[in-house]
């Protein structure tokens, strides 16, 4: 399997043009073209860009500072934060900009053109697949603090949804309880799923010794749904809980009886 990952690899990024000196015979690498791209008409904070695309800090300063001597674009202080830096297109940016989307229309199209029509969904279908599985690659899970703010928007979250879906909304308080402490080690733990930085989804655990482990607060963002987070995260707990000695986990589920996993790991 890994090396049909690192084929792939090597087909797509020559395909692609990645190991072109001018990408899209534009004078630029392929590192400059997508920062110039994601940086986009309402200008993106460098701290986004740097989660977004998983780069590391120096190389970006200098992709940046490149960008910035072509004139392409400029790097300033957030005007709501004076902590961010934001980087923002020129004129001479946009203009950049959407010529490269025109000429990666070319690329594509050339790409599809010598494929029959069947060829062509099949093709397109295997990039949609591989998109979706990339992503769900990318989500990276692990133990948060439940004040961290991360954790905190994932709450947020849960608790929006949860008073949308119930008739009558959704009080916290009126559910088993699961406060900051109780989710916090040695009382429990609180995971959160970040992908590209953003906060994805989270699930939440509360140790009882000699009695079963609680499971609180599951949730998944609706934009990430379908890429198999949901079993992700309940592994994750699931593991987790029988590293602390449990051997039963219990999931509330709303009005409905509360349901005992037996945790087979565990034995």
């Amino acid at each position: 399997m890994i090396e049909a990952v690192r084929r792939f690899n090597r087909a797509v990024t020559q395909r692609a043009g990645a190991l072109d000196d001018a990408f899209l015979d534009r004078g630029r690498p392929l590192g400059q073209a997508r920062v110039l791209w994601e940086i986009g008409p309402d200008g993106r904070d460098v701290r986004d860009l740097r989660a977004r695309l998983d780069l590391d800090s120096g190389y970006l300063s200098r992709l940046l500072r490149a960008l910035e001597r072509d004139g392409l674009i400029t790097v300033g202080v957030n005007e709501a934060d004076a902590r961010l830096r934001t980087a923002r297109l020129t004129d001479a940016g946009g203009t950049e900009r959407a010529e490269l989307d025109r000429r990666s229309d070319q690329a594509a199209a050339a790409l599809l053109g010598p494929l029959s029509e069947r060829q062509r969904g099949r093709l397109v279908s295997a990039m949609a697949e591989v998109e979706r599985l990339l992503t769900a690659a990318a989500i990276e899970v692990g133990v948060r603090d439940p004040r961290d703010p991360a954790a905190r928007a994932c709450l947020r979250a849960y608790e929006e949804e949860l008073a949308r879906r119930f008739d009558g909304g959704f009080d916290p308080a009126r559910s088993i309880s699961a406060a900051d402490h109780e989710m916090t080690p040695p009382e429990g733990l609180f995971l959160v799923a970040l992908l590209h930085g953003e906060p994805a989804g989270c699930g939440a655990l509360k140790f009882h010794p000699g009695a079963p482990a609680e499971v609180k607060r599951m949730w998944v963002s609706p934009s990430v749904r379908g890429l198999g987070l949901g079993r992700r995260l309940l592994a994750s707990l699931e593991a987790q809980a029988a590293g602390h000695g449990a051997r039963v986990l219990r999931l509330e589920e709303g009005q409905e009886p509360s349901l005992d996993l037996a945790l087979w790991r565990a034995r």
